[in-house]
């Protein structure tokens, strides 16, 4: 079961990745960029769906709340797409409540890991903070129904991305064999964040 649920796993973050690049290469709004982003999702989901029994399988709370953090952010970012009214529904709060408790579940993570000597407390603590920053500006965004025209968009391409680096941090984490191996699960937030974010504020301005 174990190996069934691994390679449909690395074969959606395979497809994922190509996508999420054939999205980003392509021109906003036309078929292609549509369809890739779609398949993107999808790619996701079942990333989504192999990583949560192989967690439990094997009773890694870590594979969990990353899996959530992960999937949340493809989530978001289709439905920042769909959303042009900016009117959030039930599943929309569910979502971003629930990658809020996975960044609070990363942080106590943290904690134990710090106590117990074990450095990946400095990626759940990376991590945990991005879960919650980026929850709470999707729930005020959701509260106030402002992600509406450039913000919407920019939602949508945070959210996105987000989850691209996602999938490019575990292709490195089980690739990449050199110490420390915390470097390789912050590198590709730390290097991907100012692009993102000069990319917002381009088009914002």
């Amino acid at each position: 079961m174990m190996q069934i649920l691994l390679s449909i796993h690395i074969l959606a973050g395979t497809f994922a990745l190509l996508c999420s690049a054939l999205a980003v290469c392509s021109e906003k709004g036309k078929r292609i960029h549509v369809l890739s982003g779609r398949t993107y999702f999808w790619c996701m989901a079942f990333i989504f769906l192999t990583a949560i029994p192989m967690s439990i399988i094997t009773s890694n709370s870590f594979l969990f709340l990353i899996a959530i953090f992960s999937f949340y952010l493809a989530f978001a970012g289709i439905r920042f797409a769909r959303n042009r009214r900016g009117i959030a529904t039930i599943l929309d709060w569910a979502a971003v409540f629930l990658m809020m408790l996975s960044g609070l579940g990363m942080l106590i993570l943290a904690a134990i890991y710090f106590t117990n000597d074990n450095s990946q407390y400095i990626v759940l603590l990376v991590f945990g903070f991005l879960a919650v920053l980026l929850g709470y500006g999707d729930y005020n965004s959701h509260k106030d129904k402002r992600a509406t025209g450039k913000e919407r968009i920019a939602k949508h391409l945070t959210n996105m991305m987000g989850g691209t680096i996602a999938v490019i941090t575990a292709v490195l984490v089980v690739n990449v064999d050199i110490e420390p191996t915390w470097i390789w699960w912050v590198l590709p937030s730390a290097v991907m964040t100012p692009v993102i974010f000069l990319w917002n504020k381009k088009n914002l301005s």
